[in-house]
């Protein structure tokens, strides 16, 4: 075993002992830690300044109770978290989550992917996440008002333009970045930067509900070319039908690609034509409604996961959530065809489908480069603001592609610096720990 194997190795097993039941976070990092032996054993300072037990580490967590009053007159009762990971690279950057399942665990591994994803695109972001086991489904505006307003008023005194940027995530929309923005407002002032994904009219920046589709797409279209492919003329599988899947959807189809199926928690739709944007776009961002509406002819909805589908088809991006594709999943997807999988989710893929992807020779876009254009985007509306001034649509699509394709040429070129052939997890991996690592030796011990 090599000094930097046996040094990775004894990390993990500190980051195991601290938490033995926080799985998702342990997944993200056996999944980071098992391709940067090649970084480690080329400096040997990363070593000696135990830069990957520093790095695993989140530098703050913030837990906190959050009483609110829903509208019938009843105290309801939440729990509160801020995850700020790392701030190597700048203050941290990254995103809040409203969903029952958020817990510790969800939220490291979140802030953790997040940490190398904001590395990655070259803007000065260091990384972390957040949220509340509060569910926003079926809730009224103003009982989302109030449960923000409380969210906020224990959460701005951890936050601020220079500190920690928070953004949407699952569960928080423009709607509720308003409501989080008028709290904080009225507890500090004015700022306008302390919050992304503010709608446009509160100084937001145009193109960030489509920035993590169209970013996706940007990313795997450079991706396939650099292997003489392209989107033109495949049949691609989306899953998820929120904004992710959307965007891709539409930026898929306008790169000559045929999206063949999509879907939500209970099924999915399969259209052998193309999924109809507009009518997809008239069902979730309008109507707000389950894919069961979708009623086109030639398509049907069929219950369970998208990736159970036997049907012939090129390439997999997954936007719904973490997991979703196991090893058995992965296979059937390999079997059906797919020589491409790009991640529009966080951790979509089980250690068992990404090992899965390496050995059967896949083009794979790991989530922290594949996903990383809402947070490019959300950095784009910070500059914004701090100019006090406001880009059209088309100069934020042109930057957001142009940070894109730069992450795949790093990423890509680490690839050939370590001899790793088409291993673009390994490159993608590499290429963020050596940028934070060296950022932190550089910063000394903090």
């Amino acid at each position: 075993m090599t000094a930097a194997k046996e040094y990775i190795e004894s990390v993990y097993q500190k980051v195991e002992l601290r938490g033995p039941h926080q799985k998702e976070f342990l997944q993200a990092v056996r999944e980071f830690f098992n391709t940067i032996e090649p970084a480690i054993e080329n400096n040997p300072d990363y070593i000696k300044w135990n830069v990957l037990e520093q790095m695993v580490e989140p530098e703050r967590i913030i837990t906190f109770k959050i009483p609110w009053m829903d509208q019938a007159g009843n105290v309801q009762i939440n729990k509160g978290y801020r995850v700020q990971f790392n701030s190597a690279n700048g203050p941290y950057k990254g995103g809040l989550r409203f969903h029952p399942t958020v817990s510790e665990s969800i939220l490291k591994f979140l802030g953790f992917e997040q940490t190398f994803k904001n590395s990655l695109t070259g803007l000065p972001i260091g990384g972390g996440k957040g949220g509340s086991d509060f569910n926003p489904k079926g809730k009224s505006d103003a009982d989302i008002m109030r449960f923000c307003q409380s969210f906020m008023t224990e959460l701005y005194r951890h936050i601020g333009p220079q500190l920690d940027v928070p953004a949407g995530d699952i569960g928080v929309g423009g709607r509720e970045i308003g409501y989080l923005y008028g709290q904080y407002k009225r507890l500090v002032g004015p700022e306008t930067g302390v919050l992304t994904g503010k709608p446009v009219v509160m100084n937001g920046s145009l193109g960030r509900t489509e920035a993590t589709g169209y970013g996706l797409v940007y990313y795997t279209e450079e991706m396939l070319q650099a292997n003489n492919k392209s989107f033109s003329g495949q049949k691609v599988i989306v899953s998820g039908s929120g904004n992710v899947a959307i965007y891709t959807i539409e930026k898929v189809h306008e790169y000559g690609g045929t999206v063949i199926a999509c879907s939500d928690s209970n099924g999915y739709i399969y259209d052998e034509n193309g999924i109809d944007v507009a009518l997809l776009k008239d069902i979730k961002e309008v109507r707000r409604e389950r894919l069961t509406s979708y009623n086109k002819e030639g398509s049907r909805y069929i219950e369970g996961s998208v990736w159970d589908l036997e049907v012939a088809y090129d390439i997999a991006l997954p936007c719904a959530t973490q997991n979703e594709i196991d090893g058995e999943k992965a296979e059937k997807l390999i079997h059906n065809g797919a020589y491409c999988v790009s991640e529009g989710a966080n951790m979509p893929s089980t250690l068992e489908a990404v090992d899965l992807y390496i050995e059967n020779g896949i083009l794979y876009g790991p989530a922290k480069a594949a996903n990383a254009g809402g947070v490019a985007t959300s950095t784009l509306e910070m500059a914004q603001n701090s100019a006090h001034g406001h880009w059209t649509m088309e100069q934020v699509d042109e930057k957001l592609k142009q940070i894109m394709v730069n992450i795949f040429k790093s990423v890509n070129e680490t690839c050939q610096e370590y001899d790793l052939g088409n291993n673009y997890l390994a490159g993608v991996n590499i290429t963020s720990f050596v940028k934070i690592a060296d950022a932190m030796i550089h910063q000394g011990i903090v």
